[in-house]
């Protein structure tokens, strides 16, 4: 099942699930309990938004040897954990702003867990037991102030620096998805999810011996190689096979 946030016309946002070219409401949250109202309404003619509004976004660094050895550095022995604000994080269509303070702002496709129920101490084996559902995440980064600062937390932080969406898709197999991104329809990254040094189980296993993993908690799992420069006017779009489609335009942000 395909559970979205939407928003038609000038009404709030709602909880929503989509079955191929139509959306439905949802009565109640899919971290508790819900009923499917009728899926009456054409995709088409609402607008999506990021799928969750997650309380803590767990980023995994240098999860894609690929990724590792094209920052010459080496594949870390235990999962690489960073955090993103939840004020990073915006939807499909929503405009990436690259900020002033950075001159080498970069694409980052990437497979997200949607955690659908507390835990703390996860075993791999419950792992799934704890997962909603996954969408498709883009860990913007600014690559000059990651190197500059010696740590992540302003270079991943910015406004915008997270698009969610277009859905979460509770059946999806993470097991062995193929993950593209394109930048003005030029192919800058490919990989399958089974190219992973950790995979799902042993992310939600380890994260969870360190934090709880709370309902609408995202785990981002890693950029395969191929991370590239984005610029004022371009538009960003990756897809995970399974998933469907995330798209996002770049504008540059002025400072005051």
């Amino acid at each position: 099942m395909r559970l979205i946030r939407y928003q038609s016309g000038a009404e709030p946002p709602r909880l929503g699930w989509a079955l191929e070219e139509y959306v439905g409401a949802l009565e109640g949250s899919p971290f508790s309990g819900f009923r499917r109202l009728e899926a009456d309404q054409e995709l088409s003619a609402v607008r999506l938004l990021a799928p969750v509004l997650p309380a803590k976004i767990i980023g995994v660094g240098r999860n894609y040897l690929s990724h590792a050895r094209e920052q010459n550095l080496e594949a870390p022995e235990v999962p690489l954990l960073f955090l993103k604000p939840p004020s990073a994080v915006i939807g499909p269509d929503e405009p990436i702003r690259l900020p002033p303070q950075s001159q080498q702002v970069v694409h980052e496709a990437e497979l997200a867990v949607v955690i659908g129920k507390a835990g703390r101490w996860i075993k791999p084996e419950d792992a799934m037991d704890h997962v909603l559902g996954y969408t498709i995440g883009n860990d913007v980064t600014a690559r000059d102030l990651q190197r500059r600062d010696g740590q992540w937390t302003r270079s991943k932080s910015f406004d915008t620096f997270c698009p969610l969406g277009p859905w979460i898709e509770t059946e999806f197999d993470p097991a062995d998805a193929l993950i593209a991104c394109y930048v003005n329809g030029e192919l800058r990254q490919m990989a399958s999810t089974r190219d992973m040094l950790f995979n799902v189980r042993q992310l939600i296993a380890y994260i969870s011996s360190i934090m709880t993993l709370e309902p609408g908690d995202v785990i981002l799992t890693g950029t395969p190689g191929g991370v590239g420069l984005l610029q004022d006017g371009d538009v960003v779009r990756i897809t995970i096979e399974g998933l469907g489609t995330l798209q996002n335009p770049v504008v540059r942000e002025k400072s005051w």
